[in-house]
């Protein structure tokens, strides 16, 4: 898409960048460079790179590959905004054999409903009966959301 290019090779990661991001993006504020590494390791990740080569953005599943899939992590880079990019990420991520079929996918976002909404993300019906287990790991400067 205009010599962007959407992989899974784990190799390509700039972890720095995405770091960089995500150290200071509202759903995890401060986190450390190891978190964001072992989530990494832990997850079907999603680079987006620019036509050069460089990290645009980034997301990635934590999923069994059939009952349960959590979409977390989800940006582009702000200078490479504007050109489809998260539609195209988003897309590509439904789309991969290790999710397309999985039964239920969830992610959790403050501020890009609309993006979601296009592909069939919707608030929970019944919120009653989802739970969260929240605990504060040392590593976590941040606040607990709030419900």
């Amino acid at each position: 898409m205009n010599g962007y290019e959407i992989s899974n090779d784990r190799e390509r990661l700039d972890v720095d960048a995405i770091w960089s991001f995500l150290h200071s993006a509202y759903w995890s504020p401060g986190v450390p460079r190891e978190v964001t590494e072992r989530s990494i390791a832990g997850s079907l990740c999603f680079g987006v790179y620019a036509p050069g080569g460089e990290q645009a953005g980034f997301a990635r599943a934590v999923t069994d590959g059939i009952t349960f899939a959590w979409i977390a992590d989800l940006f582009v880079l702000e200078e490479h905004r504007g050109r489809g990019l998260g539609v195209w990420l988003v897309e590509t991520i439904l789309a991969h054999p290790s999710l397309r079929d999985v039964r239920t996918t969830v992610l959790a976002t403050a501020d890009a409903h609309g993006l979601y909404d296009r592909f069939g993300f919707a608030r929970f019906d019944e919120p009653g009966r989802f739970m969260r287990r929240w605990q504060r790991p040392e590593w976590l400067r941040a606040e607990p959301p709030r419900s």
